[in-house]
């Protein structure tokens, strides 16, 4: 997440508490991307520094643990821009031209000078942040599966041009025999079929098994998997997007709810600003009177009743719209009550981090610690593939 501004509700429902989910389930990362933030913001780099840590407590406020995930700030493990450089090397300039945010942010964000290698570049990086872990599954929204394919490609193509061993068949006959007769007999047939015949489902067979094999090690299991598709040994596997549900929460204005629209609710706003803010939001603009009956799909507030509100209360809401037999400010307190009622919780979550920033400091630092160890073992690997290792 770019640290380009405190968080609001949006980032709240539409992200985070999908983050939250996905920490029990599986490996997570999560990680504020100030160097991303440059790629926009590289003239007046202030807020970066001012949200960082913001944005940390806001995470732990809403429920992502350290226990279960690991928290870092993206520039505190310079491997991401080292294997970024590396990556830099074989990826085609064309590549990048073509992914759909490059022209479309350069349009929407013309108050800013875009023509520059890092905003051009950035999917890269975004591919190294992915690939230097050796990610699996990718969180996103469709926006960006667009990027989740570039990184894809990337490492299609470096592990063409690099995970050629040359004593790689012989490797790999070596760790199929450790698989034992039987699953080494079925690892063949299935490679042939799908080498041969081109069945998919063999491919995904023999993937399933290898998943499953206890007695091969990780770097046996990798070349094992580039040996099923006639490839090399994949040293940077190709990830997944994990199309994510988020919720669409609404702005002030209706909007998508969005610092550029300046419809926001800050996640530790003042209770009083959020009553005064939701009290003055515009309606239906044909109830000019109270008299007058309205229609609760012309209403932003009515979109905020479909996130906050439960069915008896949003009967409630279309039946007194339409009859015009409630206002519009008993109409929007239902939303104040539960708007403020959440903020509340993640105030009060945020209190013990912001009293003590040290201890934020301290997640910080296990966590980049640990990303690092993970890191630098994928880097390693890439430099010997590439050649840039001395002895």
């Amino acid at each position: 997440m770019r640290p380009t501004g405190r968080l609001h509700l949006g980032h709240y429902h539409g992200v985070l508490k999908n983050w939250v989910e996905l920490q029990h389930s599986y490996e997570c990362y999560y990680f504020v991307a100030d160097w991303h933030a440059l790629t926009t913001h590289y003239e007046d780099p202030r807020i970066i520094a001012e949200t960082t840590w913001d944005i940390v407590i806001d995470w732990l406020a809403a429920g992502v643990s350290p226990g279960s995930a690991r928290l870092f700030i993206q520039s505190r493990v310079p491997e991401h821009a080292e294997l970024h450089l590396l990556l830099s090397m074989i990826t085609p300039l064309g590549w990048l031209e073509r992914v759909p945010s490059f022209k479309d942010q350069q349009e929407r964000l013309k108050e800013l000078d875009l023509a520059t290698y890092g905003f051009l570049g950035y999917p890269l990086l975004q591919s190294a942040d992915i690939l230097i872990y050796k990610a699996g599954y990718v969180p996103v929204g469709d926006d960006q599966v667009a990027h989740v394919e570039l990184t894809r490609e990337v490492a299609r193509r470096f592990n063409y041009m690099y995970g050629r061993e040359a004593d790689f068949e012989q490797k790999a006959e070596t760790a199929i025999a450790k698989m034992g007769k039987k699953n080494a007999r079925l690892y063949r047939e299935q490679r042939r079929r799908y080498q041969e015949q081109g069945d998919q489902q063999a491919l995904e067979v023999a993937r399933a098994l290898l998943e499953t094999q206890q007695n091969i090690s990780f770097g046996d299991k990798e070349r094992l998997f580039g040996f099923l598709e006639g490839s090399g040994k994949i040293i940077l596997p190709e990830p997944q997007a994990l199309l994510t549900q988020a919720a669409r929460m609404p702005g002030l204005d209706g909007q998508k709810m969005s610092k550029s629209y300046a419809n926001t609710i800050e996640l530790r706003a003042d209770p009083e600003d959020v009553s005064k803010k939701l009290r003055t939001m515009p309606t239906d603009p044909a109830r000019v009177r109270r008299s007058d009956p309205g229609e609760p799909d012309k209403c932003p507030v009515w979109q905020l009743h479909q996130v906050y509100s439960d069915d008896g209360t949003r009967d409630w809401v279309v039946q007194g719209c339409r009859s015009a037999g409630i206002g519009c400010l008993e109409c929007k307190q239902p939303v104040i009550d539960k708007v403020i009622a959440e903020i509340n919780t993640l105030r009060e979550r945020a209190r013990e981090y912001e009293e003590d920033p040290n201890v934020v400091r301290e997640i910080i630092a296990e966590g980049t610690e640990a990303a690092r160890d993970t890191a630098r073992d994928t880097l390693d690997e890439v430099r010997k593939a590439m050649g840039v290792v001395y002895r």
